[in-house]
C-alpha cells in the first residue's frame, strides 16, 4: 500500500490533487480540509495516503495532516462507510467538530453529513466513541496516538484489501480481523493480520 506520497503539486482542485514524482503524476482525491491547506501549483508537499482497491479500479485518498488520515481510516473501519462517504465527512466537518460530536454522541451532527442516515450515524458514535475517548485521555496524558492509530487502522486496511482480493467477502474478511485483533491484540502487522484471518477460515 501507498503510505505516502511526496513530490511537486502539478494541479489542484477541491476534489483532487496531482502530484509529480519524478514525472510520474499521482492522481489523489483529496478533502476540502486539505484542499483549503495545499500550496501553490509547482511547489513541493507530501499527502499521507490511503490506497482504495476495487475490482474495477484503485483509488488514491490523501491528506496533508495525519491526524485527518487517521480519523478517515477510523470512519472507514464502520460498516457502511466507503471511502467516498469518507472523504465527504472529512470535507463537511473538520477533525476536532467529527470527534466532538462522536464522544458527546451528537447524531444529529453526523447525520448532518451528506449521505450519512441515522442508522450509519449511530452505527459511527456506537463502533468509535470509546476508542476516541480512549485517544483523548491519553493525548491529555501527553502520549501521541496518531501513529499507533495510523499503524493500527494501515495494518487492518491492507489486510482487509488483501482478503478481498483472495476472494473473501467483505463481511466475512471484517469478522475474522476483528477475531484475529480480539485474541492476538492491535499491533499486528498486516501479514500477520492476514495469516490469522486464514487459518481462521
Amino acid at each position: 500500500m501507498i503510505a505516502y506520497v511526496d513530490g511537486k503539486l502539478a494541479y489542484k482542485d477541491p476534489a483532487q490533487a496531482i502530484l509529480d514524482v519524478n514525472g510520474i503524476g499521482y492522481e489523489i482525491r483529496i478533502s476540502l480540509a486539505t484542499y483549503s491547506k495545499l500550496p501553490a501549483e509547482e511547489e513541493k508537499i507530501k499527502l499521507y495516503t490511503y490506497q482504495h482497491i476495487k475490482e474495477d479500479g484503485q483509488t488514491l485518498y490523501g491528506f496533508l495532516d495525519p491526524n485527518e488520515k487517521a480519523l478517515f481510516m477510523q470512519l472507514i473501519s464502520v460498516s457502511g462507510i466507503g471511502p467516498g462517504t469518507g472523504i465527504v465527512m472529512v470535507s463537511s466537518m473538520s477533525v476536532g467538530e467529527i470527534r466532538q460530536a462522536i464522544v458527546s454522541e451528537d447524531v444529529r451532527a453526523i447525520q448532518s453529513i451528506k449521505g450519512v442516515g441515522p442508522k450509519t450515524a449511530q452505527r459511527v458514535i456506537l463502533e468509535l466513541k470509546d476508542k476516541l475517548r480512549k485517544d483523548e485521555l491519553l493525548a491529555k496524558a501527553g502520549i501521541d496516538t496518531v501513529p499507533l492509530a495510523k499503524a493500527h487502522n494501515t495494518s487492518r486496511a491492507e489486510a482487509l484489501a488483501a482478503l478481498v482480493m483472495l476472494g473473501f467477502a467483505r463481511a466475512a474478511a471484517e469478522k475474522s480481523l476483528d477475531q484475529a485483533q480480539r485474541k492476538h491484540g492491535n499491533d499486528l502487522t498486516a501479514e500477520e493480520l492476514i495469516k490469522f484471518a486464514l487459518k481462521s477460515n
